[in-house]
Protein backbone atom coordinates (compact mmCIF):
# COMPACT_ATOMS: atom_id res chain seq x y z
CA UNK A 1 0.00 0.00 0.00
CA UNK A 2 1.48 3.75 -0.87
CA UNK A 3 2.70 5.43 2.31
CA UNK A 4 0.57 8.94 3.54
CA UNK A 5 3.21 10.75 2.64
CA UNK A 6 3.69 9.29 -0.91
CA UNK A 7 2.96 11.57 -3.93
CA UNK A 8 -0.53 12.34 -4.62
CA UNK A 9 -1.33 11.99 -8.32
CA UNK A 10 -4.05 12.29 -10.33
CA UNK A 11 -5.46 10.74 -13.33
CA UNK A 12 -7.09 13.05 -16.13
CA UNK A 13 -9.05 10.94 -18.19
CA UNK A 14 -9.58 7.46 -16.71
CA UNK A 15 -12.23 6.05 -18.25
CA UNK A 16 -10.70 5.44 -21.43
CA UNK A 17 -8.15 2.51 -21.98
CA UNK A 18 -4.96 4.48 -21.27
CA UNK A 19 -6.42 6.33 -18.40
CA UNK A 20 -7.98 2.96 -17.12
CA UNK A 21 -4.65 1.43 -17.25
CA UNK A 22 -3.03 4.13 -15.59
CA UNK A 23 -4.90 3.21 -12.77
CA UNK A 24 -4.19 -0.10 -12.63
CA UNK A 25 -0.33 0.69 -12.49
CA UNK A 26 -0.60 3.77 -9.95
CA UNK A 27 -3.27 1.77 -7.31
CA UNK A 28 -0.03 -0.78 -6.61
CA UNK A 29 2.50 1.77 -6.55
CA UNK A 30 4.45 2.40 -3.40
CA UNK A 31 5.87 5.92 -4.34
CA UNK A 32 2.59 7.41 -5.60
CA UNK A 33 -0.96 7.50 -4.01
CA UNK A 34 -3.95 7.97 -6.48
CA UNK A 35 -6.06 11.14 -5.38
CA UNK A 36 -8.22 12.21 -8.00
CA UNK A 37 -9.78 10.64 -11.09
CA UNK A 38 -11.66 12.38 -13.97
CA UNK A 39 -14.09 11.98 -16.57
CA UNK A 40 -16.49 14.25 -18.30
CA UNK A 41 -18.99 11.58 -19.60
CA UNK A 42 -19.48 9.53 -16.10
CA UNK A 43 -18.44 12.14 -13.73
CA UNK A 44 -20.39 11.23 -10.29
CA UNK A 45 -20.10 7.63 -10.77
CA UNK A 46 -17.51 5.31 -9.04
CA UNK A 47 -14.64 4.40 -11.52
CA UNK A 48 -15.35 0.57 -10.23
CA UNK A 49 -18.96 1.17 -11.93
CA UNK A 50 -17.46 2.47 -15.55
CA UNK A 51 -14.41 -0.62 -15.14
CA UNK A 52 -15.60 -3.13 -12.88
CA UNK A 53 -12.29 -4.66 -13.45
CA UNK A 54 -10.81 -2.07 -11.00
CA UNK A 55 -12.92 -3.21 -8.41
CA UNK A 56 -11.49 -3.45 -5.23
CA UNK A 57 -8.40 -1.75 -7.03
CA UNK A 58 -9.43 1.73 -7.19
CA UNK A 59 -12.47 3.59 -4.93
CA UNK A 60 -12.62 6.87 -6.19
CA UNK A 61 -15.49 8.75 -7.93
CA UNK A 62 -15.23 10.44 -10.95
CA UNK A 63 -15.18 14.02 -11.31
CA UNK A 64 -14.90 16.82 -13.85
CA UNK A 65 -11.57 17.75 -14.92
CA UNK A 66 -11.06 21.48 -12.93
CA UNK A 67 -7.63 22.33 -12.96
CA UNK A 68 -7.76 24.14 -9.93
CA UNK A 69 -9.73 21.16 -7.91
CA UNK A 70 -6.91 18.82 -8.92
CA UNK A 71 -4.20 21.17 -8.08
CA UNK A 72 -5.42 20.86 -4.78
CA UNK A 73 -5.79 16.88 -4.40
CA UNK A 74 -2.43 16.61 -6.66
CA UNK A 75 1.03 16.63 -7.24
CA UNK A 76 1.48 15.19 -10.49
CA UNK A 77 -1.36 14.84 -12.90
CA UNK A 78 -1.19 12.33 -15.57
CA UNK A 79 -3.28 13.76 -18.42
CA UNK A 80 -4.66 10.97 -20.65
CA UNK A 81 -6.71 13.49 -22.75
CA UNK A 82 -7.38 13.84 -26.66
CA UNK A 83 -5.39 15.32 -29.10
CA UNK A 84 -6.21 18.95 -29.11
CA UNK A 85 -8.59 18.90 -26.26
CA UNK A 86 -4.98 18.32 -23.75
CA UNK A 87 -2.50 21.26 -24.25
CA UNK A 88 -4.82 24.23 -22.47
CA UNK A 89 -5.56 21.39 -19.74
CA UNK A 90 -1.72 21.38 -18.85
CA UNK A 91 -0.99 24.77 -18.80
CA UNK A 92 -3.53 25.29 -16.51
CA UNK A 93 -2.62 22.55 -14.62
CA UNK A 94 1.14 24.11 -14.50
CA UNK A 95 0.12 27.40 -13.78
CA UNK A 96 -1.29 25.99 -10.38
CA UNK A 97 2.24 24.21 -9.73
CA UNK A 98 1.33 20.54 -10.35
CA UNK A 99 3.37 19.02 -12.48
CA UNK A 100 2.10 16.74 -15.82
CA UNK A 101 3.06 13.84 -17.71
CA UNK A 102 0.74 14.32 -20.88
CA UNK A 103 -0.44 11.15 -23.18
CA UNK A 104 -1.72 12.79 -25.90
CA UNK A 105 0.31 14.57 -28.96
CA UNK A 106 0.20 17.93 -27.76
CA UNK A 107 3.90 18.24 -26.53
CA UNK A 108 5.49 16.08 -28.58
CA UNK A 109 6.39 18.06 -31.08
CA UNK A 110 8.44 21.03 -30.40
CA UNK A 111 7.78 22.92 -33.09
CA UNK A 112 4.38 24.69 -33.49
CA UNK A 113 4.40 24.37 -37.07
CA UNK A 114 5.13 21.15 -37.75
CA UNK A 115 2.20 20.67 -34.81
CA UNK A 116 -0.52 22.80 -36.98
CA UNK A 117 0.28 20.66 -39.99
CA UNK A 118 -1.13 17.72 -38.19
CA UNK A 119 -3.45 18.67 -35.68
CA UNK A 120 -4.11 22.94 -36.03
CA UNK A 121 -3.21 25.68 -33.82
CA UNK A 122 -1.45 24.49 -31.08
CA UNK A 123 -3.01 25.81 -27.66
CA UNK A 124 0.41 26.90 -25.36
CA UNK A 125 3.13 27.11 -27.80
CA UNK A 126 5.27 28.46 -25.27
CA UNK A 127 5.48 25.33 -23.66
CA UNK A 128 6.97 23.16 -26.77
CA UNK A 129 10.39 24.03 -25.76
CA UNK A 130 9.93 23.71 -21.65
CA UNK A 131 8.37 19.55 -22.33
CA UNK A 132 10.57 16.54 -22.07
CA UNK A 133 9.74 13.90 -24.40
CA UNK A 134 9.60 10.73 -22.53
CA UNK A 135 11.12 7.96 -24.47
CA UNK A 136 12.59 7.20 -20.93
CA UNK A 137 15.33 5.17 -22.08
CA UNK A 138 16.96 8.22 -23.78
CA UNK A 139 15.41 10.66 -22.20
CA UNK A 140 16.25 9.65 -18.18
CA UNK A 141 18.87 12.43 -17.75
CA UNK A 142 16.35 15.29 -18.64
CA UNK A 143 13.80 13.97 -16.15
CA UNK A 144 14.54 15.26 -12.88
CA UNK A 145 13.19 18.55 -11.99
CA UNK A 146 10.78 18.79 -15.33
CA UNK A 147 7.71 19.91 -14.78
CA UNK A 148 6.08 18.81 -18.13
CA UNK A 149 6.91 15.32 -19.75
CA UNK A 150 5.21 14.43 -23.25
CA UNK A 151 4.76 10.64 -23.25
CA UNK A 152 5.57 9.30 -26.43
CA UNK A 153 3.24 7.89 -29.12
CA UNK A 154 3.22 3.50 -29.28
CA UNK A 155 4.35 3.48 -32.21
CA UNK A 156 7.21 6.37 -32.35
CA UNK A 157 8.18 4.12 -28.69
CA UNK A 158 8.65 0.81 -31.03
CA UNK A 159 10.59 2.49 -34.02
CA UNK A 160 12.73 4.08 -31.90
CA UNK A 161 13.92 2.14 -29.57
CA UNK A 162 14.97 -0.67 -32.24
CA UNK A 163 16.34 2.64 -34.77
CA UNK A 164 17.99 4.91 -31.89
CA UNK A 165 20.90 2.98 -30.98
CA UNK A 166 21.87 1.95 -34.39
CA UNK A 167 21.75 5.52 -35.41
CA UNK A 168 23.99 6.75 -33.05
CA UNK A 169 26.54 3.90 -33.48
CA UNK A 170 26.76 4.63 -37.10
CA UNK A 171 25.49 1.79 -38.28
CA UNK A 172 23.05 1.96 -40.83
CA UNK A 173 22.47 4.46 -43.46
CA UNK A 174 20.46 7.14 -43.41
CA UNK A 175 18.45 6.77 -46.52
CA UNK A 176 15.84 4.29 -47.80
CA UNK A 177 14.22 3.28 -43.61
CA UNK A 178 11.09 1.77 -43.76
CA UNK A 179 8.63 1.00 -40.56
CA UNK A 180 6.00 -1.50 -40.77
CA UNK A 181 4.22 -1.61 -37.73
CA UNK A 182 1.25 -3.59 -36.47
CA UNK A 183 -1.33 -2.53 -33.42
CA UNK A 184 -3.57 -3.94 -31.70
CA UNK A 185 -6.95 -1.72 -31.81
CA UNK A 186 -6.65 -0.38 -28.50
CA UNK A 187 -4.57 1.82 -30.26
CA UNK A 188 -7.29 3.70 -31.69
CA UNK A 189 -9.08 4.22 -27.70
CA UNK A 190 -12.15 3.78 -26.47
CA UNK A 191 -14.16 5.14 -29.19
CA UNK A 192 -16.99 3.95 -30.89
CA UNK A 193 -16.13 4.00 -35.03
CA UNK A 194 -17.62 1.17 -37.74
CA UNK A 195 -14.03 0.68 -38.60
CA UNK A 196 -13.24 -0.37 -35.22
CA UNK A 197 -16.39 -2.77 -34.51
CA UNK A 198 -15.94 -6.46 -34.13
CA UNK A 199 -17.25 -7.22 -37.55
CA UNK A 200 -14.90 -5.36 -39.12
CA UNK A 201 -11.68 -6.61 -37.62
CA UNK A 202 -12.11 -10.05 -36.82
CA UNK A 203 -10.66 -12.20 -39.18
CA UNK A 204 -9.00 -9.33 -40.89
CA UNK A 205 -6.14 -6.97 -41.48
CA UNK A 206 -5.32 -3.90 -42.79
CA UNK A 207 -3.19 -1.21 -43.34
CA UNK A 208 -4.14 2.44 -42.83
CA UNK A 209 -3.40 6.38 -43.09
CA UNK A 210 -0.36 5.07 -44.97
CA UNK A 211 1.93 8.58 -45.43
CA UNK A 212 -0.61 10.81 -43.30
CA UNK A 213 -0.46 8.95 -39.66
CA UNK A 214 -0.04 11.63 -36.93
CA UNK A 215 3.06 9.17 -35.39
CA UNK A 216 4.79 10.10 -38.80
CA UNK A 217 6.25 13.04 -37.40
CA UNK A 218 7.25 12.50 -34.10
CA UNK A 219 9.33 9.38 -35.67
CA UNK A 220 11.13 11.51 -38.43
CA UNK A 221 11.71 14.20 -35.49
CA UNK A 222 13.86 12.32 -33.34
CA UNK A 223 15.40 10.25 -36.44
CA UNK A 224 15.96 13.88 -37.91
CA UNK A 225 17.99 15.36 -34.53
CA UNK A 226 20.59 12.31 -35.19
CA UNK A 227 20.72 13.10 -39.19
CA UNK A 228 20.39 16.75 -39.15
CA UNK A 229 17.11 15.96 -41.22
CA UNK A 230 19.77 14.49 -43.83
CA UNK A 231 17.52 10.78 -44.01
CA UNK A 232 14.23 9.64 -45.42
CA UNK A 233 11.72 6.91 -43.97
CA UNK A 234 8.92 5.06 -44.35
CA UNK A 235 6.15 4.78 -41.79
CA UNK A 236 3.25 2.14 -42.94
CA UNK A 237 0.92 1.36 -39.75
CA UNK A 238 -1.35 -1.85 -39.87
CA UNK A 239 -4.23 -2.92 -37.69
CA UNK A 240 -4.13 -6.17 -35.71
CA UNK A 241 -7.42 -8.23 -34.93
CA UNK A 242 -6.34 -8.16 -31.31
CA UNK A 243 -7.21 -6.32 -28.12
CA UNK A 244 -3.56 -4.93 -27.35
CA UNK A 245 0.23 -5.08 -28.25
CA UNK A 246 2.53 -3.73 -31.26
CA UNK A 247 4.97 -5.03 -33.48
CA UNK A 248 7.42 -3.25 -35.71
CA UNK A 249 9.46 -4.34 -38.15
CA UNK A 250 11.94 -2.66 -39.07
CA UNK A 251 14.50 -2.29 -42.38
CA UNK A 252 17.52 -0.91 -42.65
CA UNK A 253 20.86 -0.79 -44.67
CA UNK A 254 23.82 -1.52 -43.15
CA UNK A 255 27.10 0.51 -43.86
CA UNK A 256 30.37 -1.38 -44.96
CA UNK A 257 31.95 -3.02 -42.37
CA UNK A 258 28.89 -3.51 -40.21
CA UNK A 259 27.84 -6.76 -39.38
CA UNK A 260 25.78 -9.16 -37.12
CA UNK A 261 28.62 -8.90 -34.35
CA UNK A 262 28.27 -5.18 -34.14
CA UNK A 263 25.09 -4.71 -33.94
CA UNK A 264 24.62 -6.85 -31.47
CA UNK A 265 27.14 -5.56 -29.57
CA UNK A 266 25.84 -2.01 -29.88
CA UNK A 267 22.21 -3.15 -28.79
CA UNK A 268 23.71 -5.04 -25.69
CA UNK A 269 25.81 -1.85 -24.66
CA UNK A 270 22.49 0.30 -24.78
CA UNK A 271 20.07 -2.18 -23.73
CA UNK A 272 21.43 -4.92 -21.12
CA UNK A 273 21.60 -2.87 -17.93
CA UNK A 274 17.91 -1.92 -18.80
CA UNK A 275 15.26 -3.50 -16.99
CA UNK A 276 12.15 -2.94 -19.49
CA UNK A 277 14.34 -3.50 -22.70
CA UNK A 278 14.22 -7.38 -23.74
CA UNK A 279 17.60 -7.80 -25.79
CA UNK A 280 16.59 -11.29 -28.26
CA UNK A 281 19.02 -11.23 -30.82
CA UNK A 282 18.66 -13.33 -33.25
CA UNK A 283 15.31 -14.57 -31.95
CA UNK A 284 13.13 -12.41 -32.96
CA UNK A 285 10.39 -11.62 -30.77
CA UNK A 286 6.59 -11.75 -30.49
CA UNK A 287 3.79 -9.94 -29.54
CA UNK A 288 2.90 -12.29 -26.82
CA UNK A 289 5.69 -11.87 -24.67
CA UNK A 290 5.08 -8.26 -23.78
CA UNK A 291 1.02 -8.42 -23.44
CA UNK A 292 0.28 -6.51 -19.94
CA UNK A 293 3.85 -5.36 -19.21
CA UNK A 294 5.89 -2.45 -19.94
CA UNK A 295 7.93 -3.74 -21.51
CA UNK A 296 9.81 -3.88 -25.16
CA UNK A 297 11.65 -6.67 -26.71
CA UNK A 298 13.73 -6.56 -29.61
CA UNK A 299 15.72 -8.77 -32.32
CA UNK A 300 17.13 -8.75 -35.41
CA UNK A 301 18.39 -10.38 -38.69
CA UNK A 302 20.10 -9.93 -41.69
CA UNK A 303 19.05 -10.40 -45.41
CA UNK A 304 22.18 -10.99 -46.48
CA UNK A 305 21.35 -10.75 -50.23
CA UNK A 306 20.33 -6.87 -50.11
CA UNK A 307 22.73 -5.79 -46.69
CA UNK A 308 19.31 -5.11 -44.88
CA UNK A 309 19.18 -5.51 -41.15
CA UNK A 310 15.26 -6.50 -39.89
CA UNK A 311 14.97 -5.47 -36.94
CA UNK A 312 11.78 -6.21 -34.90
CA UNK A 313 10.52 -5.28 -31.65
CA UNK A 314 7.47 -5.67 -29.91
CA UNK A 315 5.58 -3.49 -27.02
CA UNK A 316 2.66 -3.67 -25.49
CA UNK A 317 0.75 -0.08 -26.88
CA UNK A 318 -1.02 0.06 -23.67
CA UNK A 319 1.86 -0.67 -21.46
CA UNK A 320 4.98 0.60 -22.75
CA UNK A 321 3.89 2.56 -25.88
CA UNK A 322 1.34 4.92 -23.63
CA UNK A 323 0.66 4.03 -19.57
CA UNK A 324 3.45 1.69 -18.39
CA UNK A 325 6.13 4.14 -19.99
CA UNK A 326 4.33 7.19 -18.26
CA UNK A 327 4.62 5.28 -14.93
CA UNK A 328 7.94 4.94 -15.93
CA UNK A 329 8.64 8.69 -16.68
CA UNK A 330 6.72 9.59 -13.00
CA UNK A 331 9.22 7.28 -11.41
CA UNK A 332 12.49 8.68 -12.97
CA UNK A 333 11.18 12.13 -12.33
CA UNK A 334 10.75 11.98 -8.47
CA UNK A 335 13.96 9.45 -8.00
CA UNK A 336 12.20 6.35 -7.66
CA UNK A 337 13.46 3.18 -8.92
CA UNK A 338 12.03 2.92 -12.65
CA UNK A 339 10.75 -0.94 -11.96
CA UNK A 340 8.47 0.49 -9.36
CA UNK A 341 4.56 -0.34 -9.96
CA UNK A 342 5.63 -1.71 -13.07
CA UNK A 343 6.70 -5.47 -12.18
CA UNK A 344 4.17 -7.61 -14.36
CA UNK A 345 4.44 -10.91 -15.82
CA UNK A 346 3.57 -11.02 -19.86
CA UNK A 347 -0.48 -12.56 -20.24
CA UNK A 348 1.00 -15.79 -21.72
CA UNK A 349 -0.78 -17.83 -23.16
Amino acid sequence: MPARDSIRVAVVGATGYVGAELVGYLAGHSGARLTAVTSEQSAGKALAEVHPFLQGTCALSLVPFDPKTVAGEADVAFTALPHGASAAGVAALLDAGVKVIDLSADFRLSDPNEYARWYGTHPAPALLDEAVYGLTEFARASLPGTRLVANPGCYPTGALLGLLPLFDAGHIEPHGIVIDAKSGVTGAGRTVATEYLFSEISGSFRAYKVGIHRHAPEIDGNVGARTGGEHSLTFVPHLLPIKRGLLSTIYTRLRPGVDLAAVEKTYRAQYDQERFVLVRGTRLPEIREVVGTNDCAIGWALDAGSNTLVTVTVIDNLGKGAAGQAVQNFNAMHGLPESTGLERVALVP
